[in-house]
Parts: structure tokens; sequence; C-alpha cells
């Protein structure tokens, strides 16, 4: 259980944000490295992926390790992480950002999704890309890859801190997940950058409409002049947001 869990009211803010703006918000805090680089949504769902980090670690595969028949073991990392990770929990994993070898296929990530989970990300592949992208559950990859995991990962460790796409990743951070990519937020700041997300999405649509009727950039964006600070605010009262 995070020290800092996920509250209702965060998580409805967070499906509302972009991933562009979160990570405008945590550059602000200093947190410049926190976009899950090179992953891609399998196809687009048109909400935001919100859930806490449940994680998996895989490592390079040694041959005498790693053959078909670890699958048969009840214990094994990756199977068990299927079956472990919490509903409502984002299930991410350190496959060393290389698609050579599948992280999980079709089976295993609708297993995950029956179970509850929020979403799956990998900095590797997917075998059976096209039936995970049809799920309901958000998905998260580089590129598809048939081989299965075996071939060059061993999945070594669950829940502990891992890196995904050069992003650290700690078990309970909050992943969001939008139509172009992820972003980690560390779990107790979730709150307070929801909030400041939302009020400069909202800015950035009134500065979006104010472009599209022609005003120009300088003094807009960012506000600079006093007149469009006051042209917000009224536009503010009428849009809300």
């Amino acid at each position: 259980m995070s020290e800092y869990p996920l509250s209702p009211e965060t998580k409805e803010l967070l499906r509302t944000v972009s991933v562009a703006t979160l990570a405008t918000a945590l550059y602000k805090r200093g947190l410049r490295n926190q976009v899950i680089q090179d992953v891609h949504p399998l196809t687009r769902k048109g909400q935001n992926m919100v859930g806490p980090a449940f994680t998996l670690r895989y490592m390079p595969a040694r041959e005498d390790r790693n053959q078909l028949v670890e699958f048969r073991n009840p214990k094994h990392p990756q199977r068990y992480a299927i079956e472990t990770c919490p509903p409502d929990h984002v299930m991410v994993m350190d496959s060393r950002k290389c698609a050579y070898a599948a992280s999980a296929g079709d089976i295993l990530i609708t297993r995950l999704m029956m179970r509850g989970a929020a979403g799956v990300v990998t900095d590797g592949g997917f075998r059976d890309a096209m039936n995970i992208g049809e799920l309901e559950m958000p998905a998260y990859h580089n590129r598809p890859s048939s081989p299965t995991n075996l071939t060059t990962n061993e999945a070594i460790d669950i829940n502990v801190p891992i890196g995904c796409g050069d992003a650290p990743v700690f078990p309970g951070d909050i992943l969001v997940g939008d139509d172009d990519s992820v972003i980690v937020i560390p779990a107790y700041l979730a709150d307070e950058v929801a909030i400041e997300a939302v009020e400069m999405t909202a800015f950035e649509d009134f500065a979006l409409s104010k472009v599209q009727a022609g005003a120009p950039i300088i003094g807009l964006y960012p506000a600079t002049k006093e007149e469009n600070l006051k042209e917000f605010e009224e536009w503010r009262a009428k849009h809300g947001r």
C-alpha cells in the first residue's frame, strides 16, 4: 500500500489533462525525466490511463534458466506478476528498452485486464499486439514483437524500482497515459500536480482559442500582457473547466 494513495478526486483530474501539460508541471518542480521514452499506445482510447505503478523487471536471459518449461512454475515472475497486480494499478515492465522479444502476449494481458488493472506499459514490445490493441484496457509499448520473452529476457523482480524507457518508476508512482505517451508522477506530488495541470489546461484552451482567432503568441503564451490575463479570467468565468 502506497504511503500516498491515489484519491478518486485526483484520479478524475488526471483523466482530463495531457501528458505534455503534466510534463511541464513536473519540469517546474525540477523533474525533467518523467516521460517514458519510445512507448506508444497500441490504439488510441480517447481517455487517459491513470493508476499507481506495479512493476516487473526483466534482465538479460541466460539460456539454461529460460526454457519453455519455466512457464510451468506457478511462481514464474512474469505469470505471478499478472496474477498479483492489484486492481486499478498500471503494470509497468522494464524490458531493457528492447523489443527483440515480447514482454507479454494477448492471453496474459487479457487476464491482467480481467483482474481489473488500469493499464499496462512496457519499453519493449507485445506479441499478438493487434489483439491487445482491441482490448478495452489501455496498453503501451515500443512496437509489436513476436518471439517469446524467454528468448532474450528473464523476468526476475516484482514491484521493485525499475527504469522504463529511461524514466525511473517506483512502486506506487502514478502513471498517466494519453493518446501520445506515458508519464510517471511521484505519488507525493500527484494531488498538487493534478490541480495545477487542470489550471494550465484551462489557460491552454483559452490561448488556443485566441490563436485560432488570429492572435499572436507574444504576450499571450506565456501571458505577459495584463489584458490577456484579464481576458482569460473572463473566459474562465464563462467556460469554466
